[in-house]
Parts: C-alpha cells; structure tokens; sequence
C-alpha cells in the first residue's frame, strides 16, 4: 500500500496534469471515490460562479463576452472572467465536475451541491459595511446559506454522509479585495473614518479569523484562504494612477496588501494550533500575480497593465458588453479579462498553485 507522503505525491501530479490540460481527469464510474467529496466556496467575484445572477444588484456579469471561451461554447455564467475561475479547474483536477454550482441558481439541486457549491458573491467583502456598496450578498449571509446547504445536505444523503462531505470538502476562500477597493478608500462607508488603513486591516483579519471559527465551528475541516493580490496594479488602479499624473501601479495600495497578508498569514499560523483539526492553507496570492506581472513573457503573456475587454483600463460588469469597441482577439495573452478580474488562463494557474499550496500545508 502506498504511504501517506506517495499518495499525496501522486494526487499532485493528477491534479497538475488536469489544469495543464484543456480536458482535465476523465474519471469513470468504476473508478474510486476522489479523497475529497466536494469543493465549497466562499468569498467575492474572484470565485462567485453566479449567484449575483439572482439578487438585486447591478454588479453582474450574465451577458456577453463574459464566458465567451467557456468549454463547450460561449455562455455567460455569471462568472468575472472570459471562461472557468480558480474553483472550477481545482473540482475538476480532483476528479469532480468541471464547474462548481452557484447555490442560488434554480439549475442545480442538492443532488449537484453535494459535489460542489459556491456561496461566493461577486462585491462582498468581509466587512458587511462592504456587500452593502452594490448591495450583494454578506459573508455572514454566506454561512447562513452554508447551513441551510448542510440541512439540505442531511436530507438528502443522510447524517453521517453528510458529515462525512463537510468534513471532508475543500473550502475555498477568496475574499479582501473589495474591503479596501471598494470599502475604505472608496470613501462612502465612513470607515476610512473610524480607522486608519493599518487598523482596519486588523479588523478586517479579525473578521477572517472569526468567520474561519464559525465555518470550522459547522464542521469545515480542510480550508484554503487566499491574501491579497498586488490591488495597486488592477488596471482600473492603474487608470486612477493616470488620472491623478503618475500611472502606474499605486505602491500605497501594494503596501498595504503586503501588510494586511502578513497579518493574514500570522492569523492563519495561530488558528492551526488552536484548533489543530482545522487543516488551514494560506494561499499567497501576492507572490504569484506579482510574477506575472515582471515576467509576462515567462508565462506568454503581452499585456499584463489592461484589461482584454473593451479598453481594458477601467471596464467591467456592464460596461464590459458586446457593444464595447476595442476587446481582444486572444485573452490567453492578457493576464487581466477585464479591469478587476484575471483571465481564465491566470485562473488556471491559480487553481494549480492553489493546489500545490494545500499539498504543501498538510491540507490535502
């Protein structure tokens, strides 16, 4: 029988292979269960794969050319991006379903869900103050939907199945972006306010600590929680640098990213040992989107500083439509979609690094 170190070993190079390939792992009917049951997402537009489709708010993506170059065809899912994000390459390299379900879309049941489910909303951060901007889905609104989808879950499959699917899921987390972009240094909320950027990152790790507690507390066991990207660099950020004489990326920005994920990362080191049955991964977001950013070429990329959509400095959601002038032939070049999201081919790779990190941290 292999050891512990070789199947973990082998499960890696599965699951490289899959996101190295257009087709991923064909797994037959015949074939043993995956290790993990199902993957369960939580967080903004970097995972939602559409649940803003179904609640009132303008901050969508269900129209062309979002999803232009899904598999199978063009079709806009809701998805930020031209195609599959980070939770959809990651289901389907561990041998399920290439697109992880939206829970509020009346397409799937529970029958789907207890494969794969995302609570994501695309605007929300982990702050309320922030889902309340463009009027999306809480965090806190996203445990309670985790618990309905347990209740669900029991009924269908039975308690001990059902346990069994929790315990056993891969948890993914992203979420932050929208906490300073759109919450603090958008001004409206007033917490810009109450707080200085350094101690609204404590607050906002705080919240991240809190919200792991509660999702462990319900019965996750195996967690990934990404940091922040270098958010100075969005092409939309870089358009604000423009307009205010500099261009560029904002270091600000970057600053406070690489300090509020140093923070994150030491939060995340204390709660494994208070509760040391929670395999919790920290995802080092910053580091690799940063790589794309001063070696493009390394990764095929000729544009890493706008959007592929429309003029790609500060389009997105509606103003990202088949009627925009301008959007690239081949987004495989552009390591943005549009001027917030990154293209299906960055969220491939994301999903492998993402992958090799829960191997690497005992999550997997």
């Amino acid at each position: 029988m292999a050891s512990g170190h070789s199947q973990a070993a082998l499960w890696l190079l599965l699951a490289t292979l899959a996101l190295s390939s257009g087709s991923g792992i064909s797994v037959s009917a015949s074939a043993s269960a995956p290790r993990v049951p199902a993957v369960i997402v939580f967080g903004d537009s970097t995972v939602d794969t559409g649940n803003n489709n179904q609640i009132g708010t303008t901050l969508r993506s269900d129209f062309p050319p979002y999803g232009r170059d899904m598999p199978g065809g063009a079709r806009a899912t809701g998805r930020f991006g031209n195609g599959r994000l980070p939770p959809d390459f990651i289901s389907e390299a561990l041998g399920l379903p290439p697109l992880v379900p939206a829970y509020l879309d009346p397409a799937y049941g529970i029958a789907d869900f207890a494969r794969g489910v995302c609570f994501a909303s695309a605007g929300t951060g982990v702050d309320n103050a922030t889902a309340g901007v463009l009027s999306v889905i809480p965090l806190w609104k996203e445990v309670e939907y985790y618990k309905e989808y347990q209740v669900r879950l029991r009924a269908y499959a039975g308690a001990a199945r059902a346990r069994a699917i929790v315990h056993g899921a891969l948890h993914v987390v992203s979420i932050g972006t929208n906490d300073f972009l759109e919450n603090y240094y958008m001004l409206g909320t007033g917490r810009f306010l109450q707080y200085t950027v350094a101690e609204f990152s404590d607050f906002i790790v705080d919240g991240a600590r809190r919200f792991l507690s509660e999702i462990h507390r319900l019965g996750a066991r195996r967690v990934t929680f990404a940091g922040l990207s270098p958010i100075g660099c969005l092409p939309l950020e870089r358009t604000t640098s423009l307009l205010r004489g500099r261009g560029g990326c904002i270091e600000e920005y970057n600053r406070v990213a690489r300090e509020y994920n140093a923070k994150l990362e030491a939060m995340v080191r204390g709660l494994r040992t208070k509760l040391p049955t929670l395999r919790l991964a920290y995802i080092p977001v910053y580091d690799a989107m940063l790589d794309f950013i001063t070696n493009p070429g390394k990764f095929g990329l000729e544009n890493v500083e706008e959007g592929c959509c429309a003029t790609g400095m500060f389009e997105m959601g509606f103003m990202c439509n088949d009627q925009a002038p301008l959007t690239c032939d081949d987004a495989d070049k552009f390591l943005f979609w549009d001027a917030f999201h990154p293209t299906q081919k960055i969220n491939r790779i994301m999903a492998n690094n993402t992958l090799n990190d829960c191997y690497q941290q005992g999550v997997l």
